[in-house]
Parts: structure tokens; sequence; C-alpha cells
């Protein structure tokens, strides 16, 4: 039940702006990614590394569903909402995360089209208590599916992602139980912090 940082979700209510404001911040522009059918969402990418990708994501306009982050919708200015962790093998972590205690929803099916026509499929579950984002979401990309991080815009490189809270003990207990090797650090509120090395110098991201 192996995990690892596969992305992390940069929320705002355009996605055109967010774009505009992460070229800004690193000097890299990310590439359309496609729409999320039925979630409300469409999103931008860039790599962070091989296997690890900065998603920066907003309400579909074309879309009736409803946002399938439902606080993207009124977020102004891009924060950190959430982050996922790549598993190879989601009916297993999703029974172990069960046996253990967690409620979860899911796995489910997902799949995006790209602006070039591909497909991309993978599976997904959440926990129902993700301690407002502090927790992942677990992801098993199809086999058939090329990793999103391996052809969005290079240039960035993660430094660490640090979680913050005033359960920090509590919190880290929790993703130890979930097989994830993250940094807790006490704090008077959750918080995420990304920490970026990119082409205009140390770029950090917040929640």
């Amino acid at each position: 039940m192996l995990t690892a940082l596969d992305h992390v979700l940069l929320g705002i209510n355009d996605l055109d702006r967010g774009v505009n404001w992460v070229e800004k911040l690193t000097g890299v522009r990310a590439v359309q990614g496609g729409a999320h059918p039925g979630r409300g969402t469409r999103n931008a990418l860039l790599a962070l590394g091989p296997t690890c990708y900065l998603e920066i994501i907003a309400p579909d306009p074309q879309q009736q569903s409803p946002a399938w982050f439902s606080q993207i919708l009124t977020t102004a200015e891009p924060r950190l909402i959430t982050w996922a962790a790549h598993t190879p093998d989601i009916a297993a972590l999703a029974k172990g995360a069960q046996s253990a205690g967690f409620e979860i929803d899911g796995p489910h099916d997902g799949a995006r089209t790209r602006p070039d026509g591909k497909t991309l499929l993978w599976k997904s579950f959440r926990l129902k208590d993700d301690r407002g984002g502090l927790l992942p979401f677990f992801i098993e990309w199809s086999r058939d599916s090329v990793h999103p991080a391996q052809d969005a815009p290079p240039g960035c490189q993660i430094e660490n992602l640090d979680l913050y809270s005033p359960d920090s003990g509590e919190l880290m207990h929790v993703l130890r139980a979930l097989s994830l090797n993250v940094s807790v650090a006490p704090a008077e509120k959750p918080r995420m912090l990304l920490r970026l090395k990119t082409p205009r110098g140390e770029v950090e991201f917040t929640s």
C-alpha cells in the first residue's frame, strides 16, 4: 500500500486568470489539461518532477454540473485546496483504509479528455473527513494512460509539501496509518504550504 505524492491542486474561480498568475510567479505557463465530465471543473497543468505535477483547477463554464470542489466557485485568489497521493493498488489501499476505521467515498472511475483528443483514465477515492484538504485523495492511473507529469510543461521542481495543524500529532498518526510520509508542524490554523524551485526563484503556494 505504498503511496506517494501525485499532484497538488491549486484552486481558483477562473482558470485563465490562474494560469496567468502561476506563469507570472514561476516563468512557466501551464498547459490546458481538459475538462472533468460531470464534475463541473477543468484544469491546466505543469510538471513538478517526473511523477508529480501542479493542477490549476477551476469551474468549467461549459458544464451545468456543480463544481467538484465547491470552494473554487468563490476563490478569487489562487490557493491550495487539496492534494492527491498515488497508489499502485487502489482497491487494496481502500480496503486497508476501511479496515483501519476510515470512512471513504469510492473508489470511483475517473476520466478526462485532453485537448489533443487523448483520454486519461484513473480510479480514485477520498476520505469523508479529509481535515479540510490536509489529507489527500488517492489515485491509481490506468496503465494505458500517460501520467500527466510526463508531458506537462517542465521547469519547476517541487522542494517540499508541508502540512500545519493545531492537532499535528494526531494528524501525523493518521498520515502514517495511510502510508503517507509528509511533514506536519503545529500551528494555530490548518494550512498547506507548497514550495517550488522555478526559473524565477523559489516560489510558495499556500492554502
